[in-house]
């Protein structure tokens, strides 16, 4: 079966789809006919059948659980430990900021 491939930019580049089997790495630069920039434009893609996309399980687990979408290559994928936050090391930060980051530290 052909699949169309939806691709993700980077700085300099096109993301590599990353996977783990029997713990090894490893990376695969796909082919596909469209790249998008933001997250909600692939999974729009998704939804709509237009292919096969590489998004965090957080990002579509309501869309999983309605059976919107569907899992592939569930045994080849990682356990994801979360995101992280780079941001210069000041010692005062405006309290927004300071907000934001225990909103993300603490939320589930």
């Amino acid at each position: 079966m052909r699949q169309n491939h939806m691709r993700l930019p980077t700085a300099g580049g096109l993301y590599h789809w990353e996977f783990e089997k029997n713990g090894k790495p490893l990376r695969v630069r796909v082919e596909g006919q469209v790249t998008f920039n933001l997250q909600a434009e692939r999974i729009d893609a998704a939804l709509s059948g237009f292919g096969i996309a590489c998004i965090p399980e957080d990002r579509v687990q309501d869309y999983i659980k309605s059976g919107e979408l569907i899992q592939v290559l569930q045994d080849w994928c990682s356990s994801f430990p979360g995101y992280y936050l780079y941001y210069p090391s000041r010692k005062q930060h405006p309290p927004a900021f300071a907000l934001m980051i225990d909103a993300l530290r603490y939320s589930e």
